[in-house]
């Protein structure tokens, strides 16, 4: 599909998100202010009850639901999420600080259609507390990464990067919230691409398609 279409189907968004989905309302006012054309976000899912993302979710009237992971299975957990995006008929999953590692059975149902975001420069510091490991570390540079989701931690194919240098004013708060500042607009930089559909995946490589 192409955004040079106006007629195509818009790309629908799944958002799941574990706290202030400060990226999910990031993509919301892309969509809305016409930064992403042609996508709609189709449902948000927290796994947690009182997520400041859902509220918000809510205030703005977009489908949503709650399926609390605590306590569950994990593969009973990302059963259930599956077949909530699936009733909502989802393109693309978006993770917006979604505090779960996903079971490699609800990845298969998602093929190269999970989308993540990390604030690194992926390959460099995976996992948790990224920015504050980059800086720790003494890295010159830092940013952030949006890439699909594979059955690894923070492995899949890299979408979009974002750099930025490490001042020497930084410390870790505020090299943290200035890799934020990148992935609000990594984010939507990378639903774009996807959206357009002009990329083929070769191996562990996103290849851009000439229109």
């Amino acid at each position: 599909m192409s955004n040079s279409q106006p007629d195509r189907a818009p790309t629908r968004l799944g958002i799941l998100l574990s706290g202030r989905g400060s990226n999910f309302l990031a993509i919301a006012d892309s969509i809305r202010t016409g930064r992403l054309p042609g996508v709609e976000i189709a449902v948000v899912i927290a796994n947690v009850s009182d997520a400041p993302g859902l509220a918000a979710a809510r205030a703005m009237g977009l489908p949503h639901a709650v399926l609390v992971s605590k306590g569950r299975r994990r593969e009973d957990h990302d059963a259930g999420v599956a077949a909530c995006l699936k009733q909502h008929n989802v393109d693309l999953v978006c993770l917006a600080g979604y505090m779960r590692l996903l079971s490699p059975g609800f990845v298969a149902q998602f093929p190269h259609r999970i989308l993540n975001i990390h604030p690194s420069l992926l390959p460099a510091f995976p996992g948790l507390e990224a920015q504050e490991q980059a800086f720790a570390y003494g890295a010159k540079i830092a940013g952030c990464t949006v890439h699909f989701v594979d059955d690894e931690l923070d492995h899949g194919p890299i979408v979009v990067q974002r750099a930025i240098p490490v001042l020497a004013s930084d410390d870790a708060h505020s090299l943290a919230q200035r890799i934020l500042a990148e992935e609000h607009q990594a984010y939507t930089e990378a639903i774009a691409l996807v959206a357009s559909g002009a990329y083929e995946i070769r191996g562990r490589r996103y290849v851009k398609r000439n229109s």
